[in-house]
């Protein structure tokens, strides 16, 4: 099998506009040139990769397969390019972490900025995402490291333990449900909430949970983080879910009434999470070092 990223690039360049022609064209190749590079593409395994007809093209099975493989193969070639131009630039390394609405939030800023002053010569793209969108771009390939809640499948990955961290649910000291007694998060849904942003992971998080309980939660107003969810609360907004380690840093004088959510989903553990981590590039292996340690 010989195959080049040119041939690797034609293929999808066909397979996205649906015909070889326009395929040769976006690949800047003549149309005699790019045919004869799928024929021999074809010819090195004894398969065909594409069903030729009247309308165009389509992949047969293995041709599904190729491309699957060849925008793996393509993504990692642009991301050594970009590596190695880094190296060029006199910065040795970009490290790409994903992360939930906690960790990013909680855990990382001091952290990450530490980092940051001890490696001046690495950079790190951080991104928060829900922890399912995390795992799967882990499994393409598409960032270096993540940190998710235990509460995701993470299998084709490997994983370690970073931090714990349970929800609490916050409400003014005054509420219906502000007895001696941990509500049940499902009593919690007749009542108005306090929410953080729609798209931030958390949320996304209870909102399925409430779906799961066969409600949905009632937002009144939403807050940017989680310091503007508790003040929120704090003076009658609603009731809110927070993680605890935010209310350990809550020092606002309205006071507020928590209790740790007792649903196992809300026990949660985050997880560092990678394909492999023997196989991370050095640069990330610093940065996996410095969240074990700490």
């Amino acid at each position: 099998m010989h195959f080049d990223l040119t041939d690797l690039r034609l293929y999808l360049h066909i397979l996205d506009t649906g015909n070889i022609t326009a395929g040769a064209a976006r690949s800047h190749l003549s149309l005699a040139a790019a045919s004869a590079r799928i024929r021999a593409m074809e010819s090195s395994l004894g398969v065909d990769f594409l069903e030729r007809g009247r309308r165009g093209v389509t992949p047969t099975p293995a041709g599904k397969a190729l491309a699957q493989h060849a925008r793996l193969l393509l993504q990692q070639a642009e991301r050594m390019q970009q590596d190695l131009a880094e190296y060029a630039k006199g910065v040795k390394g970009q490290v790409r972490l994903l992360c939930n609405t906690t960790a990013i939030a909680e855990h990382l800023p001091e952290l990450l900025a530490d980092f940051l002053c001890r490696h001046p010569n690495l950079d790190i793209d951080l991104q928060e995402m829900p922890s399912l969108r995390i795992v799967h771009a882990l499994r393409q390939g598409a960032a270096d490291l993540g940190i998710v809640s235990d509460a995701v499948d993470t299998h084709e990955l490997q994983i370690l333990p970073f931090r714990d961290d349970p929800l609490a649910l916050i409400m003014p000291p005054d509420h219906p449900l502000a007895g001696n007694t941990t509500p049940r998060f499902s009593d919690t849904l007749r009542h108005d909430y306090v929410g953080l942003a729609a798209d931030s992971a958390l949320a996304v998080y209870l909102e399925e949970q409430a779906l799961h309980a066969g409600s949905r939660l009632q937002i009144r107003i939403r807050a940017e983080g989680f310091d503007g969810v508790m003040r929120m609360v704090a003076h009658g907004a609603g009731v809110g879910i927070v993680p605890a380690a935010a209310l350990q840093r809550y020092t606002a004088d309205q006071a507020l009434k928590s209790f740790i959510l007792e649903e196992p989903w809300a026990q949660r553990k985050l997880l560092l999470c990678a394909r492999s981590f023997t196989g991370l590039p050095g640069y990330a292996r610093t940065l996996l070092d410095a969240l074990r340690a700490d």
